[in-house]
């Protein structure tokens, strides 16, 4: 039972109270008690972490007035009664008006932990969907925008946060999938830059001969079938944000242009003689090395370097599996809600899978994977009854060779330096790579 949920229970005997209050924490379910409902309404506000137990006769406020109350300022709070022999007809009117449940006295301590308990895991659900509603509406944190508590993520969203409002250049850099829009979004959302327009541009998805036209404008009659006057990208962007997926594949003689509109902060509409001021922050990102594509002639050196100003890394989900249960159980709630289903438990045949997966599509496959298995569908395509679900053993030693797989694609296969970046002898490592057949080198 999550701590953050707890009961609160409005019995005026005391000796009831006692008891329930001991029942429910010898089963490690944090309670309160109070002896009227005057004394438990300022305990409850619209988003109080738990449910409320009452019983119906109290002195003062009885408890079906307390649960009105209650329900008029959170519907979607549990409210359980506790009624005498007479009650009973009462109680069940009381719950078609919105109670959750109710217990006749006397009642055993078994049932009260039972209900207790089926009444959280509904809190907790409700207390889920409506911040998953508050994020869906864009009232996030960072920490909600960008989940993990891997060491990586929680590096990544500092540098996030110190260079959000700076204005700097920032190359994003990480393998498809792994969210480097939405990386470039945050840049935004979390600026003084807010305010003004965040513009995205997929480098990669504009034919060339439309390129120019979308990202400087053009004026009327600029060429054939330019009706009217259009607003570019960039122009568009001023006082905002320009972002540039994909910016690999813009080509060279565009680059060209664009640096000079950076330099100097001025543009020319196709078909203008006219200098537009422009102020745009820049954000570009690319799943390849821009140094390396410069070298070889296919980058524009010096528009790499004004792009490279910061440079943030996104790591791989295989490189952060610790944060796949609590990516994936995010992406179940958010799937739930948008399809109207109640969220599933994952299953250990599932989690094992998960944490096994070499994930290729990083965040993006496993949203896809939460989407199927929030429809009731196999979590993998290739799952079907007679596939035996992973052992704990089989699981360790699939993360494990994960773990070394990276180590030496990020050293090259140098063992020497592969084995200090694990924190592992080398006489360890060579073990782990002759038994998962991998290679490597002195």
């Amino acid at each position: 039972m999550s701590e953050a949920l707890r009961v609160l229970i409005v019995e005026d005997d005391p000796h009831v109270l006692l008891g329930c209050q001991q029942a429910l924490t010898l089963e490690d379910i944090p309670v309160t008690g109070v002896a009227s409902a005057e004394a438990a309404l300022p305990l409850i506000d619209g988003q109080f972490p738990g449910i409320v137990i009452s019983d119906i006769r109290l002195p003062g406020i009885d408890g079906l007035t307390l649960m009105q109350q209650l329900k008029a300022q959170d519907r979607s709070l549990p409210v359980v009664l506790i009624t005498g022999h007479g009650d009973v007809s009462m109680a069940v009117q009381a719950m078609k008006d919105g109670a959750y449940d109710f217990m006749e006295k006397p009642f055993s301590p078994e049932r009260l932990v039972e209900v207790a308990r089926r009444a959280l895991e509904q809190r907790r659900l409700s207390l889920e969907v409506e911040s998953l509603r508050r994020q869906l509406d864009g009232k996030q944190t960072l920490e909600q925008r960008l989940i993990g508590r891997s060491a990586a993520m929680c590096q990544l969203r500092e540098l996030i946060l110190n260079v959000a409002d700076t204005g700097a250049n920032v190359l994003i850099n990480g393998e498809t999938g792994t969210g480097k829009e939405l990386v470039a979004s945050c840049l935004h959302e979390f600026s003084r830059r807010q305010q003004h327009n965040y513009v995205a541009i997929n480098c990669g998805g504009l034919p060339e001969h439309l390129f120019e036209s979308e990202i400087f404008g053009h004026e009327a009659n600029a060429f054939t079938g330019a009706g009217k006057r259009r607003i570019g990208k960039i122009e568009h962007a001023h006082k905002g944000t320009l972002f540039l997926d994909e910016v690999e594949t813009m080509p060279i003689n565009l680059q060209i242009k664009l640096l000079r509109v950076l330099q100097e902060h001025k543009l020319e509409r196709l078909g203008s003689n006219q200098m537009v001021d422009v102020d745009c922050r820049l954000i570009a990102a690319t799943k390849e090395d821009l140094g390396e594509l410069s070298q070889q002639g296919k980058f524009r050196a010096d528009f790499y370097y004004r792009l490279n100003v910061v440079t943030l890394e996104i790591p791989p989900l295989r490189e952060r599996r610790e944060d796949i249960p609590l990516l994936f159980e995010c992406f179940l709630q958010q799937a739930a809600l948008r399809f109207d289903r109640e969220p599933l438990e994952v299953d250990r045949k599932t989690l094992s899978r998960l944490m096994a997966h070499d994930w290729p599509g990083n965040v993006r496959e496993l949203r896809n994977v939460a989407e199927r298995y929030a429809l009731g569908l196999p979590a993998f395509k290739d799952s079907g009854d007679g596939h035996n679900s992973p052992s704990l053993a089989e699981c360790v030693e699939a993360y494990e060779k994960s773990l070394v797989v990276e180590a030496l694609r990020r050293h090259g296969g140098n063992l020497t330096q592969a084995s200090a970046a694990l924190g592992t002898p080398k006489t360890t490592l060579f073990d782990k790579v002759k038994k998962y057949g991998l290679q490597g080198s002195n």
